[in-house]
Parts: C-alpha cells; sequence; structure tokens
C-alpha cells in the first residue's frame, strides 16, 4: 500500500474515488495521455475515470512497499497535481520503475523532481538497490527531471511496452549525490 509522504510542498497520498474530476483533469488530458501511450489511452469521462481509481485503489492495497500508486496533492491548497508511482515493469516484473504524471500546466514547476525524489528516497528505504525511469525519446522534459534527480542514462531498448524508450538509473549513492540541490527537499517525510 502506498505510504503517505510529504515533501516541503507535496502531499503524496492514496487516491481516493472524490479525486476522479482532478485526475480526469491530468489523465484525460491529450498532453499528458501522448506520453502515456500506448501503455494508457486518454481517459474519455468521469465514469471511465472512477472505474480506473476503483481499480488503482484495490491494486494498491494489496501491493506490497514500495509499490504503489500516489496521488500528488500541494500542500498549500490542497490541489491535486496529477499522480506517481513505483510499479514493476514488465516483462518479467523484476525492474521497478518510478513515474509521475502531472497536469500540463504544471510541467515548468519542480513538483515532478520533488514527488520523485521522495518515492526513490522512499524506495531506497525499503532496500531497493536500483530504480529506473523510461522515457521516449522525444520526452526532453522527463529526461531532464529524470537527470536532474541524479539518474544516469542506461540505453535505449525495447524491452519494455514494445516500443523504443530511454532507460534511466538511479541507484542510492546517485540519489545522495543529488540531494543538496537547493531547489529540491532535502528531506522527505512519511507520515
Amino acid at each position: 500500500m502506498a505510504q503517505r509522504l510529504v515533501t516541503d510542498r507535496l502531499i503524496l497520498r492514496t487516491w481516493s474515488i472524490e479525486d476522479a474530476q482532478a485526475a480526469l483533469d491530468v489523465y484525460g488530458n491529450a498532453e499528458v495521455a501522448r506520453w502515456l501511450s500506448p501503455i494508457m489511452e486518454p481517459v474519455p469521462d468521469l465514469v471511465a475515470m472512477r472505474l480506473l481509481l476503483r481499480q488503482w485503489i484495490a491494486e494498491d492495497a494489496r501491493a506490497l512497499p514500495p509499490l504503489g500508486r500516489w496521488c500528488i496533492q500541494r500542500r498549500e491548497d490542497d490541489r491535486v497535481l496529477g499522480g506517481a508511482s513505483l510499479l514493476l515493469l514488465p516483462p518479467g516484473n523484476q525492474d521497478l520503475e518510478v513515474g509521475w504524471h502531472l497536469h500540463p500546466d504544471l510541467w515548468a514547476g519542480s513538483c515532478a523532481s520533488e514527488a520523485m525524489f521522495a518515492l526513490a528516497r522512499w524506495a531506497f528505504d525499503h532496500e531497493v538497490d536500483e530504480l529506473f525511469a523510461v522515457v521516449r525519446p522525444d520526452n526532453a522534459r522527463a529526461a531532464e527531471t529524470v537527470r536532474d534527480n541524479g539518474m544516469e542514462w542506461a540505453g535505449q531498448t525495447d524491452k519494455y511496452f514494445g516500443q523504443s524508450v530511454e532507460l534511466y538509473r538511479l541507484r542510492p549513492a546517485d540519489l545522495d549525490r543529488s540531494a543538496p540541490r537547493a531547489d529540491l527537499p532535502p528531506n522527505s517525510t512519511t507520515q
């Protein structure tokens, strides 16, 4: 189950059905869906978003830490900004992927970095040896975010999702080297 994680500006928490409209604003958005295809198509409406949230909540209830799906919420005004996840990658479910999906209005900020940093700390606190980020080759913003958080390029692969992607890897020592950056929280906490 996804543990509640709190950073300087964000709360990463379990999704609820009440988040459906805010989630639809993200997962129904064509700009977001562009980066999720073919794994996930745009969510067409509120009914479909509620069904998807029910599925995520049920999967999350069965997941063992550090696996999970989180709703990203801004602390100052409780606005739902998007979602984040730590999930096993197919095929084989051996590699652990860190992912995030924010409303396009927030892409220029550092919320993705802050959420990713919190999830990486959470994973490494649970004795994970390495995390991966799968980035589409034309997604420069995501590639910059993972590099800013200490992830190293591990090559191009078609191992995941049947398409060519850029693979980035993060190990605990890499995260420690990226921690002193002024625009990231020095420490994420659980509550």
